[in-house]
């Protein structure tokens, strides 16, 4: 049989439940805690971590430039910023998802479950220590990626993507686990996860693109929290039917 589970159809799903009265709390608290928690860090250390920054990179760039006669102070201001920038954003919308996966995600798969998957058998494969321990891996992975890319973030081609790749596979590391752990059992969980990688990546890694789009950045944890559980749920649900999976 066709698999009837897409990644696009399902941030459609996600962004047309947004609005929904059980969502709208969801979508705005999280992120205003986060947005004011960072909020308070960058106007007490932005421009001290600007400085400081600036005069890193310009230690960096001066001597591999000797041969240009001019003086990169300023471009390495402007490097220093747009860095903290990048880094910036995901640490909100992160601390808006670590919030949202521990008081919300349990509505939003309720949610999504009583609405397009009423007859799914929950069989509780994952609980809350797992749900931990994940988040845990989670963060610890981002943090290996970044430390091992270091040299690569003052490269500007790079620099606006190494983000986003190392965000795409902590966002659907994040997310895979608490939108499928009430329902599937250990084994489809792990089977699940393997066979369906590139699908959850590509949602990962539009999560993380779109946490960079103002406005959609304020709501994109909450759509693609939902997408997330819709697309996982699907899944699980053609699997339980004998419908074949194909890898995504």
């Amino acid at each position: 049989m066709r698999d009837s589970t897409s990644v696009a159809g399902s941030v459609l799903y996600g962004a047309a439940n947004l609005f929904h009265p059980r969502m709208l709390w969801l979508m705005l608290w999280p992120m205003l805690v986060a947005v004011g928690l960072w909020g308070v860090v960058a106007f007490v250390l932005w421009t001290r971590l600007a400085v400081e920054i600036a005069d890193l990179l310009a230690r960096w760039i001066e001597p591999a430039a000797a041969f240009v006669h001019m003086d990169f102070g300023q471009a390495a201001l402007v490097a220093a910023n747009v860095l903290l920038f990048l880094a910036f954003v995901p640490l909100v919308y992160l601390t808006a998802l670590f919030i949202l996966g521990l008081f919300g995600m349990q509505k939003m798969v309720d949610h999504v479950a009583a609405r397009a998957f009423p007859h799914l058998e929950r069989r509780h494969g994952g609980g809350t220590a797992g749900s931990i321990s994940n988040a845990i891996a989670a963060l610890l992975g981002m943090a290996g990626l970044a430390l091992v890319t270091l040299p690569l973030w003052i490269v500007p081609p790079l620099w606006p993507l190494i983000p986003l790749v190392i965000l795409g596979w902590g966002n659907q590391r994040l997310l895979r686990y608490d939108a499928l752990c009430e329902h599937a059992d250990r084994q489809e969980l792990a089977r699940i996860f393997r066979e369906r990688r590139g699908s959850l990546y590509l949602l990962g890694l539009l999560l993380a693109i779109a946490a960079y789009v103002p406005f959609l950045g304020l709501v994109a944890p909450v759509v693609f929290g939902l997408a997330f559980i819709r697309y996982l749920l699907g899944v699980l649900d053609d699997a339980r039917k004998g419908e074949l999976v194909v890898p995504g």
